[in-house]
């Protein structure tokens, strides 16, 4: 009887160790990696376990994929802007051994993106609301923020966590109902999308400007155009974008009022560039215009 009246303590017992077992598995190559690479300019502490050859080599092969799959535009004059800030962010970028390649997409889609590796691509849809070379400026830094401060490989690993952490949640759970289970993985947030990831993209994203407003400052181009391009972005959006919470990226408003609190530290790297190109040519009608396919 005594043995019996100890067993359900005993086996939860085991449950604790199972559980702490599985914790210290997924923690402990974590604490390993805290503090081995940290974020270009923020210098935060990152989370990698992807090598950064793997994470180039993804991001040419993702590249050569959206190239075959999206028209490239023949607009000589929207090719020759993009290269040329493209290249001037890239010069002092620190990264030498990326294989820096920019192309321009035509379709009406107001974006841009920088894969592993400086792969660049900037939609013609964004060039309207850039008006100038620093608008575009801040466009491109911003997502080659995102490439030199390896945030895809991050995110992979923030990815491979969760996935983790749910198998071992799921074999806990297993011989539970699946609606149980699923309640069980939602009150702990794996894979709880408003939860976890969302934030944390944000996280990134106001990085991403942190570290593009310095590149842009670098490259000669006025930083003070970042915090207007995003009001500007705002005001011809209006109230169609989701709201903060519940947006893989800040709101424009958000974005604006952090860059003008890191406009003084921007324009002392400004005023050391070796040359000031100021706002730099303007998007005209003929760097905006289709050229077809």
């Amino acid at each position: 009887m005594k043995n019996r009246s100890n067993f359900p303590e005993n086996h939860g017992r085991k449950h604790v160790l199972l559980v702490g077992l599985a914790v210290m598995s997924i923690a402990a190559p974590i604490l390993f990696l805290l503090g081995c690479q940290t974020a270009p300019v923020t210098e935060r502490k990152q989370l990698l376990i992807m090598s950064e050859s793997e994470e180039n080599q993804m991001g040419l092969t993702a590249y050569e994929q959206v190239l075959k799959e999206e028209p490239v535009t023949k607009n000589a004059e929207a090719v020759a802007m993009v290269q040329r800030v493209g290249q001037r962010i890239a010069a002092i970028a620190n990264r030498p051994d990326f294989e820096w390649e920019f192309n321009v997409i035509e379709s009406e889609t107001q974006n841009a993106f920088c894969l592993p590796g400086g792969k660049v691509a900037v939609y013609t849809g964004i060039l309207p609301v850039c008006q100038n070379e620093a608008g575009l400026a801040v466009v491109m830094s911003h997502e080659i923020g995102h490439a030199i401060a390896r945030h895809g490989g991050e995110r992979m690993t923030h990815q491979a966590i969760q996935n983790k952490a749910k198998e071992g949640l799921a074999y806990l759970m297993r011989n539970k109902e699946e609606t149980t289970q699923q309640i069980v993985l939602t009150a702990y947030g794996v894979g709880s999308e408003y939860g976890a990831i969302l934030p944390y993209s944000r996280k990134h994203e106001l990085e991403a400007d942190h570290i593009g407003i310095m590149l842009m400052a670098k490259a000669g181009y006025d930083p003070s155009e970042a915090p207007v391009f995003w009001e500007r972005f705002s005001s011809q959006k209006g109230s169609a974008g989701p709201v903060e919470f519940l947006s893989t990226h800040p709101s424009d408003a958000h974005r604006a009022g952090a860059l003008r609190e890191l406009l003084p530290e921007a324009m002392s790297l400004y005023q050391a560039a070796p040359e000031q190109l100021g706002i730099g040519a303007a998007v005209g009608p003929a760097t905006t215009a289709a050229a077809g396919n």
